[in-house]
């Protein structure tokens, strides 16, 4: 079944220029080699996404995100697929959830959107 936010997301890939943004839960996790075939360690400014998201944006690999909760602010690369997130929700590295929360809080709402 083809959801409402599968539709929003393609929607958005295809036409560019429109800017959407996400909710969901932001939480952190021990970067290795990612889906995109790419290793990354912890120290680097990395994302994975929900599995519907990262399938449904054309050419996902690479493509920049900015985070934001309040009046901070971070970016990620996509770099992977998070097979638990679910959609909205995104895992980065622990370099990029510290400039949103401590570690200690471990999982935080946020917006997020592609650049």
């Amino acid at each position: 079944m083809f959801s409402l936010t599968h539709f929003i997301v393609l929607l958005f890939c295809t036409l560019g220029s429109v800017v959407l943004a996400f909710d969901g839960d932001l939480t952190y996790y021990q970067p290795g080699l990612g889906s995109c075939g790419e290793t990354s360690s912890d120290s680097d400014r990395v994302v994975a996404l929900a599995p519907g998201q990262f399938e449904s944006t054309p050419d996902a690999c690479g493509k920049m995100i900015q985070i934001t909760k309040g009046d901070l602010n971070a970016t990620a690369k996509v770099v992977d697929k998070c097979p638990v997130c679910t959609l909205g929700s995104i895992d980065v590295s622990s370099t990029v959830f510290q400039e949103i929360a401590p570690l200690s809080a471990g999982r935080v709402q946020i917006t997020w959107e592609y650049m």
